[in-house]
């Protein structure tokens, strides 16, 4: 059974960094594309990074320059590190991994 566990995330004022940790299991996330994804009150979940087995990463502009996402195989854990984070970028953030697992969601509140 595949399970996904996200952590760090938390409160910090506009301009703020946090760093989220999605940790694995049952599942080697080396091996599959992992996408960091947020819901935001009241709409649907929307993506804000890739990464894929080769490294590959991608995000959409409203991220770009700002969130990094990056693996470390030797802990099967992938991270995003979120740089210059605005009020916009409160959310509930998850972790998915292809098929189709999903980590429980961890919250992301910035303040003006």
């Amino acid at each position: 059974q595949a399970q996904l566990v996200e952590s760090g995330g938390g409160s910090v004022q506009s301009g703020g960094s946090l760093r989220l940790s999605c940790a694995a299991s049952g599942v080697t996330l080396s091996t599959t594309s992992v996408r960091w994804l947020r819901q935001l009150p009241g709409k649907g979940r929307e993506w804000v990074a890739f990464i894929n087995p080769g490294g590959v990463t991608n995000y959409p502009d409203f991220v770009k320059g700002r969130f990094t996402i990056s693996r470390d195989n030797a802990k099967n854990t992938v991270y995003l590190q979120m740089n210059n984070l605005r009020p916009e970028d409160t959310a509930a953030y998850y972790c998915h991994a292809e098929p189709n697992y999903y980590g429980q969601g961890i919250q992301v509140t910035v303040s003006s």
